[in-house]
């Protein structure tokens, strides 16, 4: 076997074209790569896009079976709008005062309790005292619903002759949405607080606790007391009704002319009205009067036992005789 050595530093033929065609096996190669990498994300893809569709058109059915369910309301607990027509809850304090003259003030309190439990309200406060033995004077306040708060407020107006009326409307719509949004937030801070509370384990973390719990408690209770007022005064309205009756009786003209029996009737009682200021100070001077007359008998009695000084009338001394003469 004899060997060939090829001297030339050319390539033998078959080399180079092998060396020629491997660029087109390269090519090729990489080309199949890509093809095969798009077809498996387009399937990868397909699949997924497959697989959400399905699962959309699952989820279809079940939303629009939970929408029967809940009446038609649209699912994911979303809220519809309030419609255009709907009211609007409005809270509104009512008070008036009102001051009746009236022939009776007895029968008109009758009439004005009858008027308030009719109206299924109530009387809240009642004063009726008689003044100078001469004529009535009653103080009431009356509570109304509010829907019946203008039938109310003419009836009483109507009873008598009305000397003054005065009314008063104030909305507190805000303060009651306030206090209510105040109450909601305070009662889940207390649920927090007793939520802790219970999950907590050292004796310091306890006492902190109750402590913070006293005070949002304290909180929640001012609250709650101020709704119940806000809800008692807008329930219910509220009527101050004074009543009086006249102070001097309507008297004829006719009747103020003056006769002998009336003139009499004047004159006896003046004279009753003298005597009895007489008597009066008479009554007034009577001790002043008792103590001088003891005072004067004592004197009497003291005087009385005291010595009299007795005096000799003296005589007259007679002349001395003239010496006789010698």
């Amino acid at each position: 076997m004899t060997i060939e050595r090829h001297t030339d530093s050319h390539p033998p033929v078959h080399s180079v074209r092998a060396l020629r065609r491997r660029p087109h096996a390269l090519a090729a190669a990489g080309l199949l790569a890509v093809l095969l990498a798009t077809a498996g994300c387009s399937s990868a893809g397909g699949g997924e896009s497959l697989g959400a569709a399905s699962d959309q058109k699952a989820a279809a059915p079940r939303a629009e079976g939970a929408g029967a369910e809940s009446g038609g309301k649209p699912a994911g607990g979303a809220r519809s709008a309030p419609k255009p027509g709907s009211a609007v809850a409005v809270h509104v304090i009512r008070t008036a005062t009102l001051s009746v003259e009236v022939k009776s003030v007895p029968k008109a309190v009758a009439a004005a309790r009858a008027a308030a439990e009719g109206a299924g309200g109530l009387v809240a406060e009642e004063t009726t005292e008689r003044i100078d033995d001469m004529y009535d004077t009653s103080h009431l306040v009356l509570r109304v619903p509010q829907d019946r708060y203008d039938e109310v407020l003419t009836r009483l107006a109507g009873s008598g002759k009305l000397r003054s009326r005065t009314s008063n409307a104030k909305d507190v719509t805000g303060q009651v949405v306030d206090v209510d949004s105040r109450i909601a937030t305070q009662r889940a801070s207390v649920a927090r607080v007793r939520d802790l509370m219970d999950k907590a384990e050292k004796l310091t973390d306890v006492v902190t606790l109750e402590g913070e719990l006293s005070s949002r408690q304290a909180d929640l209770e001012s609250l709650l007391a101020q709704q119940a007022s806000l809800k008692d005064r807008t329930s219910l309205a509220t009527v101050t009704l004074e009543l009086n009756e006249p102070y001097e009786d309507a008297t004829d003209p006719e009747d103020e002319d003056t006769g002998f029996m009336d003139a009499l009737a004047g004159g006896w009682d003046a004279f009753v009205t003298m005597l009895r200021w007489i008597a009066v100070a008479i009554g007034a001077t009577a001790p002043f009067l008792a103590a001088v007359a003891v005072l004067l008998v004592l004197w009497r009695l003291v005087r009385g036992r005291l010595p009299r000084r007795r005096t000799t009338p003296q005589e007259p001394s007679e002349a001395p005789q003239a010496p006789s003469a010698p």
